[in-house]
């Protein structure tokens, strides 16, 4: 079985090309081999590869610099998944997308289920919702995977930037009204590994439904409620406290004004995909401490 990864210097790509080896042949291709904002240029890529799994973990994520550069961020989150799915399509092959929770726009009271009204409150949920859009247009077998707050090892993300600051200054001040789940980028990667079993055992039985599922850790918190956990598990978890903060004080959206509006509430619930994957979700803090101690 070959299987196509893209974005495999991203966060979850990076896991990926690990998790999915037992599954194939994984041929993992980073911006520089298969370029999202040329949608052009990935049918030669994949009607020459001809994989039976295309795993798109491209994508364009800057989300305020996304509300200056809509067009970039439809061409790589929209318009080139139509592409990959048209071509997944015509190959017959499965397609696995990841979708995001700002996709809603987190007015709701209770966490979002799949079927739950969607309304990005900026570019970048547009670019992604039109994703979703596509691959569903064109049909075929596909699995899209909404997740939230990614984090990793590498890259840049939230949890390394309070790891930096920390280390930087007595006092931090993050934003404590927006609600959602930590999902670390291994932990993501490890679950698609896991379904795409299964999926495939679907396909080869003709039981496969194609569906949108919600892929996070379980539970909830707030970024100041992160913030405070990385600091203290990190504290734990070190030979030495290299860190130099003292306080991290909870502030209001308000009080901290970016180029794009995100959802309060990113709460999603998580009951179709366990049910339909029989999926062990582990609780954010678990997943936290294992990155944590990578960094440690």
């Amino acid at each position: 079985m070959r299987i196509l990864v893209t974005g495999a210097n991203g966060q979850v790509g990076w896991e990926l090309s690990r998790s999915l080896l037992p599954l194939g042949e994984v041929i993992a291709l980073d911006r520089t081999q298969a370029d999202l904002s040329k949608p052009e240029s990935l049918v030669p890529i994949v009607r020459t590869l001809k994989p039976q799994i295309i795993v798109n973990a491209a994508a364009y994520t800057a989300v305020d610099r996304a509300e200056s550069e809509e067009e970039l961020a439809t061409l790589v989150n929209a318009r080139s998944v139509e592409v990959l799915a048209e071509e997944s399509h015509r190959l017959g092959a499965l397609l696995i997308h990841y979708s995001t929770d700002y996709v809603f726009d987190g007015s709701k009271a209770s966490p979002y289920s799949e079927d739950d009204t969607v309304n990005p409150l900026n570019a970048y949920g547009r670019s992604k919702l039109m994703g979703e859009q596509a691959i569903r247009n064109i049909g075929g077998d596909w699995l899209i995977f909404r997740t939230s707050w990614v984090y990793a090892e590498r890259g840049k993300n939230f949890v390394k930037t309070i790891l930096r600051l920390a280390a930087e200054r007595e006092e931090l001040k993050i934003v404590g009204d927006q609600t959602g789940s930590p999902t670390s980028a291994p932990f993501i990667a490890d679950a698609t590994s896991h379904i795409l079993r299964l999926a495939i055992e679907e396909r080869r039985s003709t039981r496969f439904n194609s569906g949108i599922f919600h892929l996070t850790s379980s539970g909830f918190t707030t970024w100041h409620g992160l913030a405070t956990a990385i600091v203290a598990t990190y504290r734990k978890l070190a030979w030495e406290d290299s860190l130099k903060v003292k306080e991290i004080h909870s502030i209001q959206t308000s009080d901290y004004p970016v180029a794009a509006k995100r959802p309060m509430n990113s709460r999603m619930s998580l009951t179709r995909i366990q049910e339909r994957f029989d999926l062990y979700l582990p609780e954010w803090e678990q997943c936290l401490s294992v990155c944590l101690r990578e960094l440690v």
